[in-house]
């Protein structure tokens, strides 16, 4: 089934950052949401892993057809909902290398969560950072602690591919990327569909999608859907902006779950 957003409203401390919100993913495709900062896309992705202080109002988020809005956000984790943030924060103290093998272990019921109990694991990170472009020496550094922008991005998606989650929110994964490291990115987001995964793809802009093709795109502006259709949608808004957008759509399209 995949990953369901029902009628979702959401607020923050005192403003309402999501209004009647639905979006569903299935297994084996790609959505992509996009906006203009500021628009909710964050925030959809913050209150899908049930972050801290986003209070849901009204609506329902599922997965495989069951409500999760009763979990914690490491329980959404450990159900097989992977966010890949838009600005990864710094881990000092711990390894890039031990928080991959410390979260699988966790994610397998395993006690003791630094033990590499099977060195494939260790071969799978090598391989896949080697294909994205992030220096091995990285694994053995403090997450994110003298990272580059690009690099907290490749370590991000190393996790999410490694992990091997059903549901991956990917927040402007492109940020920071050289146009060869967005086609390397844009290939393991690909592989991610191929392998059966709802993928959750949001930008702002459409570059990476010249490299990979989305199933569905939908438009959020001012933490309402606006507009939703097939990839064509995408280049619409790169040739009439979002004023453009909004102006031709008008939101008749906020309420549907279909493409």
């Amino acid at each position: 089934m995949g990953l369901e957003v029902l009628n979702l409203t959401v607020r923050v401390r005192d403003k309402v950052v999501l209004r009647r919100v639905n979006l569903k993913v299935d297994y084996g495709t790609i959505h992509v949401v996009m906006g203009p900062n500021g628009s909710g896309k964050s925030s959809l992705a913050y209150a899908i892993l049930g972050r801290e202080g986003y209070e849901v109002l009204e609506g329902d988020i599922r997965l495989d057809g069951e409500s999760i809005l009763g979990l914690e956000t490491h329980e959404r984790a450990l159900k097989g909902i992977f966010l890949s943030m838009q600005d990864p924060p710094v881990v000092p103290g711990v390894r890039l290398s031990t928080l991959i093998i410390a979260s699988m272990n966790k994610k397998r019921g395993a006690s003791e969560l630094t033990r590499i109990s099977d060195p494939r694991v260790v071969k799978t990170m090598q391989k896949v950072a080697s294909d994205i472009g992030l220096p091995l020496e990285l694994l053995q550094r403090e997450v994110n602690v003298g990272f580059s922008g690009g690099e907290r991005k490749r370590g991000e998606l190393l996790q999410a591919v490694v992990l091997d989650p059903k549901v991956v929110i990917l927040d402007e994964p492109d940020s920071g990327l050289d146009i060869d490291g967005i086609r390397k990115v844009a290939s393991y987001v690909d592989s991610m569909r191929i392998g059966g995964k709802a993928v959750v793809l949001i930008t702002h802009y459409a570059r990476m999608l010249h490299f990979v093709k989305p199933d569905v795109v939908t438009v959020l502006i001012g933490g309402e859907v606006v507009a939703r259709g097939g990839p064509e949608l995408a280049f619409e808004v790169e040739e009439l902006g979002y004023d453009g957008i909004r102006r031709k759509y008008g939101g008749l399209q906020s309420q549907t779950l279909n493409t």
